[in-house]
């Protein structure tokens, strides 16, 4: 069978779902079962007539269409989780103790969070006191004096 032959058979597109939704099962990250979506539409448009390398065309636009759904109805209904917090670092930092690296000048300096320097914001404090972080702006920490 040459590869025109198979991307224009229904049954090649059905079996590139199958494979994509097994291998969503068996790594779950919510991306491959919009593309097994996409695979099994394809399915059916080659199986009304759609012919040839138009299938791979209609595969690629089918795959962007059903991943942009996809992503709207997982901002709609985010996965249920235990820990939150988990992939948002700067969540886990709000109301931890840090101490002050450098002097706070106007306003800016630096603290020491764990083993790590951070760019911080807040009133002016000596080096070596202690702050609480009241919150985060990009990669500024905001604190206050503890």
């Amino acid at each position: 069978m040459t590869s025109a032959e198979l991307i224009a058979s229904p049954f090649a597109w059905l079996a590139l779902g199958a494979l994509l939704a097994a291998a969503e099962i068996l790594a779950p990250g919510l991306f491959l079962i919009w593309l097994a979506g996409a695979a099994l539409a394809t399915a059916l448009t080659v199986a009304m007539g759609l012919g040839g390398w138009w299938s791979l065309v209609a595969f690629a636009a089918l795959s962007v269409v059903a991943v942009l759904l996809g992503k709207r109805v997982i901002a709609r209904h985010p996965p249920m989780t235990d820990r939150p917090g988990l992939n948002r670092a700067a969540d886990r930092m709000l109301g931890v103790l840090v101490t002050v690296e450098t002097d706070f000048a106007g306003g800016r300096g630096r603290v020491r969070v764990g083993d790590g320097g951070w760019p911080a914001r807040g009133p002016d404090l000596p080096a070596g006191a202690l702050a609480r972080v009241v919150a985060v702006e990009g990669g500024t920490l905001v604190v206050e004096p503890a």
